[in-house]
């Protein structure tokens, strides 16, 4: 109506109605509002193969409203390398109060037969991160979408797309029945909104009622009162708009980073899927869109001990340590500690968690993220030369002498 370039934000909680029940689309903002509406729209016109969004509140809502769509006394296979969050959801708050039972398989390396084995007559849906949250392995969701469709109960497929977001990998097309994002995270790309959103496809087929389940998701929506705000929808439209911008400098930066990684010293072990050294590296090309094979995903963890953790993250300038990835800034966190703290120390011990070091790569001058980690891994190798020549001790260098030394 008036030609603005950026849409208003609409603040009303309640609208007009012409008559009971006549109105222009939207009667009350827990229901839905016009910036909710046209973020929805922006999703659907970045992820290739979409016909329905829904936003949330959080990414942690939008997995919440998923299981709980499932009803009562189902069964869920999830990969185990899951985010904190997804995991202490699907242990505790499903498992307690609706009695879903999960079983964690390693669907990177579990084979053909392995994988239906895990399922029973009630598993309702196979959960995947892929790369999953934190140490990027890798799934082949293909195989398991066929799986998935040869099992009796024909369970749904879920994919957290959050670490790849839609400008590098189109994940309905590869089969996922449902895609999610933390909206806070890449999405959004300034670290300044929470939200989720649950993406599926344009159209229901044999065996798959996507109307209906979208369906099932807005009235979990609005009966939870989970939709997202105005305000924060409008802030992530502005996110949303420039995602192909930031996110060649979050991949290039990435790759200078990653590269610069695997020849320190300090460092014996850098796990990204995108070098050619990965062991699923052809896995990884595959998972990006075809136009975009020549970017890489974001994410670098590398391994190291708890002492050498703890001891590196304060030396850092740049990295901010702070939990969550995705914004233009670079963050450095301990995901054992941090956003992985619900998960047993001995699983994260089993997954490899434990020590490892979450690099997000933000769109600062790559070479000034790299002198920086220059500056703090040589400042960790001294400290550990000391510690060899008797120099120093441990507890001198840190406060935590447990732990391996040095960087993996």
């Amino acid at each position: 109506m008036t030609g603005a370039v950026i849409p208003p934000i609409s603040l009303s909680t309640t609208y007009k109605q012409d008559k009971v029940g006549v109105h222009k689309g939207f009667e009350y903002s827990r229901s839905g509002n016009p910036n909710c509406n046209a973020l929805e729209c922006i999703l659907v016109g970045l992820e290739a193969g979409t016909g329905h969004t829904i936003t949330f509140a959080s990414g942690s809502v939008t997995t919440a409203m998923i299981l709980q769509s499932l009803g009562p006394n189902a069964h869920v296979l999830s990969v185990n390398d899951v985010y904190g969050g997804t995991f202490r959801y699907l242990t505790r708050v499903a498992k307690e109060t609706m009695g879903i039972e999960s079983t964690f398989v390693d669907l990177e390396n579990a084979t053909d037969d392995e994988v239906p084995c895990a399922m029973k007559e009630n598993t309702k849906l196979i959960w995947i991160e892929s790369p999953t949250n934190p140490t990027l392995r890798l799934i082949d969701i293909l195989r398991i979408v066929g799986l998935a469709l040869q099992a009796p109960s024909k369970p749904l497929i879920p994919v957290d797309n959050t670490f790849l977001s839609p400008f590098y990998a189109f994940l309905l097309l590869q089969g996922a029945d449902i895609v999610i994002h933390s909206l806070t995270k890449y999405i959004n790309g300034h670290s300044d909104v929470i939200m989720g959103a649950a993406i599926l496809p344009s159209s229901s087929t044999p065996g798959r009622d996507y109307d209906g389940l979208i369906e099932k998701l807005c009235f979990l929506q609005n009966a939870h009162g989970t939709i997202s705000s105005a305000f924060d929808c409008w802030f992530a439209q502005h996110g949303a708009k420039t995602l192909a911008v930031w996110m060649k400098a979050h991949g290039l930066n990435a790759l200078r980073i990653a590269s610069f990684l695997t020849s320190h010293p300090t460092v014996e072990h850098v796990i990204y899927p995108s070098l050619a050294l990965h062991l699923l590296h052809a896995l990884a090309c595959t998972i990006l869109s075809p136009h975009m094979q020549q970017h890489l995903t974001t994410i670098e963890p590398c391994t190291c001990g708890a002492r050498s953790a703890e001891a590196l993250l304060p030396k850092l300038r740049l990295f901010m340590l702070a939990e969550s990835l995705g914004g233009v800034e670079s963050l450095a966190e301990l995901p054992a500690w941090m956003t992985h703290a619900s998960i047993p120390l001995a699983e994260c011990e089993a997954l490899g968690i434990e020590g490892l070091v979450c690099l997000s790569c933000g769109i600062e001058e790559v070479e000034d993220l790299v002198e920086d980690l220059r500056g703090a891994l040589d400042g960790l190798e001294d400290e550990d030369s000391e510690c060899e020549s008797g120099l120093a001790t441990p507890s001198d260098v840190s406060d935590d002498a447990d732990g391996a030394n040095g960087l993996h």
